[in-house]
């Protein structure tokens, strides 16, 4: 306590500034050596500057877009510009219905002569026709006339005078093979829809089919089946191969629920000799034996220890069959060497052939092998 009574407080010694600035200093020292290095230090080359710098001088790479090769067209490409100008539109006016409203059937059709104006198509697109139409191009629209048809085969030819036909280019239906390539060109849904192109394979080689050919009467159609996309209006146009050749006529889809890709068309081969019956003679000619038969096939053959074939079972009075000498219990084997087997086999053989043809006829009878000559007849009607 002092002379007055107070306490003030003591200044700091000269020492502790001395101690703090020490401190101060010896801290800064220890910063400066930690910092200067990487201040002061020359900038490190990096190992990977100078690849990254040479990548980039590096030309495009040969997948962008700058430097894309072409891709090769499709197949069905050059395909369809070969035979799609021979396919034309068929319309059929078959008068007025109901309110006076026009009966339209639109198909497909070939050029298979264009110098005389000859148009193969099926017969179903043409039957009952009042008036005949061919549309080229799916705009030039021309009248056309039935030079005949055949409701037997599906066939009938039409003639039409028109400017830029283009004929079609026909093939052997003999050479393909299961798994092949083949082009469906035609006229779906009608001229709006005009050389529609589809794109598919031979799914199957001498299908036969039962398909009705006019009211209560069915013919049985031997085709080439093709899971080839082939709608209505597509009926007469082109199954073509890989070569661009028609090697069918595109007949028949079978629509059910549940089944899809199921096309048929009428082997080229087969169509040939009745498309050149029809321009000759309007009409086809068609030879017959005189027999009502059954289709013996495998499993009946085996049960009852006779070969495959065809067993006769009637036998027309004074027909070509009875005046060869042909019995019921007979069973048909070959005609001409051509086995038949079905009844498919017969009609084809028999489409070949002309009234008044003389045929090789081999049969089975009582288990021995035997040859005949048989002349073929017409049939009437």
């Amino acid at each position: 306590m002092g002379t007055f009574g107070h306490d003030f407080p003591r200044r700091p010694s000269w020492l502790a500034y001395l101690l703090l600035l020490l401190a101060a200093a010896m801290g800064g020292g220890v910063l400066a050596l930690v910092l200067a290095p990487a201040l002061f230090a020359p900038p490190v080359k990096s190992p990977l500057a100078g690849q990254v710098r040479q990548e980039e001088r590096l030309p495009l790479p040969q997948g962008s877009p700058q430097a894309a090769a072409p891709v090769p067209p499709s197949p069905a490409v050059g395909i369809a510009a070969r035979a799609g100008p021979s396919v034309v539109g068929v319309t059929n006016f078959k008068g007025y219905g109901l309110y006076r409203r026009p009966v339209v059937v639109s198909g497909s059709g070939i050029v298979i002569d264009a110098a005389r104006g000859y148009v193969v198509t099926n017969y179903h697109v043409v039957e009952g026709f009042r008036a005949l139409s061919i549309t080229v191009d799916g705009t030039h629209e021309y009248e056309a006339e039935l030079v005949g048809g055949d409701p037997q085969t599906d066939l009938a030819v039409l003639r039409v005078r028109a400017q830029g036909l283009r004929e079609a280019t026909l093939g052997d239906s003999a050479a393909l093979r299961v798994g092949e390539m083949v082009v469906a060109i035609g006229n779906p849904l009608g001229r709006e829809f005009a050389r529609s192109v589809t794109v598919g394979v031979v799914s199957a080689l001498n299908r036969e089919i039962s398909v009705e050919s006019r009211p209560g009467e069915e013919v049985t159609l031997r085709v080439i089946q093709t899971d080839a996309a082939i709608n209505p209006g597509n009926s007469g146009g082109a199954l073509v191969n890989g070569r661009g050749e028609v090697i069918g006529i595109n007949s028949v889809k079978i629509a059910a629920a549940g089944v899809e890709g199921m096309g048929f068309a009428i082997p080229i081969n087969d169509a040939r000799p009745v498309i050149a019956q029809l321009i000759r003679e309007g009409r086809v000619r068609r030879p017959f034996l005189g027999i009502g038969y059954f289709v013996l096939g495998e499993a009946l053959a085996r049960r009852y220890k006779m070969p495959r074939g065809l067993m006769v079972e009637t036998v027309l009075p004074d027909s070509p069959a009875d005046r060869a000498g042909l019995r019921p219990g007979d069973v048909l084997l070959a005609l001409d060497g051509q086995e038949t087997a079905t009844g498919g086999d017969l009609e084809q053989f028999l489409n070949r052939c002309r009234p008044g043809d003389t045929v090789r006829v081999t049969l089975a009878r009582g288990g021995r092998r035997l040859q005949v000559k048989l002349t073929l007849g017409e049939a009437k009607g």
